[in-house]
């Protein structure tokens, strides 16, 4: 048998490194060998001599290495329609855009998702994610053109196939023409994991099952959702106890809060995340604990819709997996990722914690290790250690911004 040919590699050196791994480990000047878009070794000084087919060298003086950044929530299509409603609270600001919303077509979809994905890329951002859950009727092929735009980016992508089917006349916020039928979410949902789904080590791109919310779902697009994504193997996401509207109107429907709401309708659970989740009591906390799901925090969104400040403190704590989102950018304005890590901080020292709340380092957490536990893959992203993707990013701190 002919000798296996030696692996590609990568050299970077004389830069500071952050590997986030579980001991927090830095060094100050160090070095990442990349082998086939592996990490082979990570240390303290030089590069080991002697590396065999070494492809390229980069020099990181004046720079610090650290895993690249992952979104855990964002809503690609709102980035044609950012600066509207922007006085709105949550529910306002829905009922506001949904009519344009529901106009969305796989042209837009595409420009729009590609303008999303630059702006996080130049961020620092190597793992994006797309919640997107308005299909009208006859808009074409709205997911394949959302990951098409992240493929065509290159950046590792996982697409929540969202859904609505609770409109104006159910009771819900969406119009009656921006919803889909309960049947027909539920098959375009399992069709695109079918097409597009990859479960292996380094896969570029992931589908989970996300009906919308609370309020724009039906309970049996939510139980059959759960079913459906444990069924094909894939993860589960939606919006969760974002608002004290959105609190109120789970008890007028449903006589219980988000948090009970979604145990009834198999919505806990490790494979499983939500966004924002600003209000929630001791109880919420310790379920979300106890079952191990996880949390999409969204600072900025949260602050430009006056949901709160949700309790990251508390949720980390208790050992709630908690990882950083975008939001759509019609709520964040900007639609970047790497400005949620100071926003968390700044944002979390208003609440009960102070300045104990976070610090930079926890805030980097939230955004590369956290990010990863969100989205199941741990054992492949989010920090710098032997074995994983060389997902990592090289952030220049000799400028006069750092000086």
């Amino acid at each position: 048998m002919a000798p296996s040919a030696a692996p590609s590699r990568i050299v970077i050196e004389n830069a500071a490194i952050a590997t986030v791994d579980a001991n927090d480990t830095e060094y100050a000047s160090g070095y990442v060998v990349v082998a086939d878009n592996k990490i082979e070794s990570i240390g303290a000084g030089q590069a080991p001599a002697g590396l065999e087919n070494v492809v390229r060298r980069v020099d990181g003086t004046g720079h610090l290495v650290t895993p690249g950044l992952i979104n855990t929530h964002h809503h690609f299509y709102q980035w044609i329609t950012r600066g509207l409603a922007t006085d709105h609270n949550l529910f306002n600001w829905l009922v506001a855009l949904y009519p344009t919303w529901a106009r969305i077509d796989e042209q837009m979809a595409r420009v729009a998702a590609q303008g999303s994905l630059a702006m996080m890329a130049r961020g620092g951002v190597t793992t994006a994610m797309d919640h997107h859950y308005v299909y009208p009727k006859g808009s074409g092929d709205l997911s394949g053109a959302i990951i098409g735009a992240a493929s065509d980016m290159g950046v590792r992508f996982t697409l929540a196939r969202g859904s609505m089917d609770r409109s104006e006349k159910d009771g819900g916020l969406p119009p009656d023409f921006a919803v889909e039928t309960l049947e027909g979410a539920l098959a375009a949902t399992e069709e695109t994991v079918d097409k597009h789904h990859d479960a292996s080590f380094g896969a570029m791109t992931q589908v989970a099952v996300a009906p919308c919310s609370p309020f724009s779902v039906s309970s049996e697009l939510m139980k059959q959702g759960a079913e459906l994504a444990r069924r094909l193997g894939v993860r589960l996401h939606t919006h969760g106890s974002e608002t004290v509207e959105e609190e109120k109107f789970c008890h007028e429907l449903f006589g219980m809060g988000p948090t009970d709401y979604f145990e009834s309708t198999g919505w806990l659970g490790e494979d499983v995340w939500m966004a924002h989740c600003v209000h929630m009591n001791d109880s919420d906390i310790a379920a979300f604990a106890r079952t191990g799901t996880g949390v999409a925090h969204c600072p900025s969104s949260n602050a430009r819709l006056a949901a709160g400040i949700a309790r990251v403190p508390d949720m980390l704590k208790a050992g709630v997996p908690v990882g950083l989102g975008v939001d759509g950018t019609a709520s964040n304005e900007s639609g970047e990722l790497h400005t949620e890590l100071r926003n968390a901080l700044l944002i979390n020292r208003l609440g009960a914690h102070r300045e104990a709340a976070l610090n930079a380092r926890q805030a980097l957490r939230l955004g590369t290790a956290g990010g990863a536990r969100v989205l199941g893959r741990a054992a492949e992203i989010g920090s710098l250690e032997a074995g994983k993707l060389a997902d990592l990013v090289l952030w220049k701190i000799d400028g006069i911004g750092h000086s």
